[in-house]
């Protein structure tokens, strides 16, 4: 029996996946959580196989959960369910560790051959993922300008655009005030921008996050 842990901020996701993977007997839903931060303390205590994974949550973002739940229980498969198809969520994610990619709008049975596939050993990436990756190696693509990013400057970028002061960034990434201010400013000087109002325009633009995810951690 595959023991899988369910991370997604809406509920109603959790449900769908939940009543869904219900049906495969080969698989049984131990836990499910909202944030990163209640994901790895469910993965320290549940140990599940696989953790099915949002990428966009408030707080810790996928990159960091990732890297967190791998720290806690290396054996766990972590497959990305996602809206974000375009890169560079999913080169990040992989480099983070993750074992599966999936986007949001996949039928069930794919979800279900992903977590098998993962369960071998084996990388799993939804078609339309594939395409994406393979076509920004492509020569004269311009590629995204996040794609230079460590993964700690993405968290970081992330958590600024969605509004977190830089004490929040600081409490989430276990890191000192002052080492964030200046990732902040290395992101500045990385993507060409002077502040956090153009660094949100530039995420948007080029489909990091989302509008409704803007300020979200004023919120």
């Amino acid at each position: 029996m595959v023991r899988l842990l369910l991370v997604d901020d809406h509920d109603l996701v959790r449900a769908g996946m939940r009543r869904l993977l219900a049906d495969a007997r080969d698989m049984e839903v131990v836990g499910e959580c909202a944030s990163g931060e209640e994901a790895i303390g469910l993965t320290r205590d549940l140990k599940p196989d696989v953790v099915l994974l949002d990428v966009s949550m408030p707080g810790m973002g996928g990159m960091e959960t990732t890297r967190r739940i791998l720290q806690v229980h290396p054996e766990a498969r972590i497959i990305v369910v996602t809206v974000h198809v375009q890169e560079p969520w999913p080169s990040k994610m992989l480099e983070a560790g993750a074992a599966g990619y999936l986007t949001k709008s996949c039928a069930f049975d794919e979800i279900v051959n992903a977590i098998r596939t993962v369960m071998k050993g084996e990388i799993y990436l939804d078609p339309q993922v594939a395409r994406t990756l393979a076509l920004s190696r492509l020569p004269g693509q311009e590629g995204s300008p996040f794609e230079r990013l460590s993964q700690r400057e993405m968290e970081v970028l992330l958590m600024v655009t969605r509004g977190h002061s830089i004490q929040d960034i600081s409490d989430t990434l276990c890191l000192s005030p002052k080492t964030i201010s200046t990732y902040r400013y290395r992101l500045y000087d990385k993507l060409g921008v002077s502040n956090d109002v153009e660094l949100t325009h530039l995420a948007v633009r080029h489909g990091l996050i989302d509008l409704d995810e803007v300020g979200e951690g004023r919120a």
